[in-house]
């Protein structure tokens, strides 16, 4: 799992690159595809579904927000609640991103039959639970 983590990593970066992308890296993906989904979310829900630690993924909000890529709002009913958005630049690398998603699909699923692909990722989604109702 660990090398397939690697390589996938590298791979994604590497079609990043040939694809122009340079204003984001594969982490920094994952926050706006799953801001992409929600619109906006607070870091703690950001951290939850991108399985980031929430002081990795403050300080990536921090280059992300430097780099235009996202917003943080205060939450006009809880000032201590903050919310975070993609910002119209970010929004504008969306069908890349879908495209490479596609791409990057396409490798990972290689000589797999639909049948193989739906009984894996059924596999995947119950490793995936354990895991969470282990609370981490």
């Amino acid at each position: 799992m660990s090398q397939i983590g690697h390589l996938s990593g590298r791979t994604w970066e590497r079609l990043l690159k040939e694809c122009g992308v340079d204003a984001f890296n594969g982490p920094q993906g994952k926050i706006l595809y799953v801001l992409w989904e929600h619109e906006k979310l607070t870091i703690t829900d950001i951290a939850r579904l991108t399985s980031l630690a929430k002081t990795t993924l403050t300080s990536m909000l921090d280059r992300m927000e430097g780099a235009g890529l996202v917003q943080r709002i205060p939450d006009k009913k809880n000032r201590r609640q903050i919310f975070v958005e993609v910002t119209e630049k970010a929004r504008e690398y969306r069908e890349k991103y879908d495209q490479l998603s596609d791409d990057m699909n396409g490798i990972f699923y290689k000589g797999f039959t639909d049948a193989e692909i739906a009984n894996f990722d059924s596999q995947l989604r119950k490793v995936l639970k354990n895991f969470e109702d282990e609370g981490v």
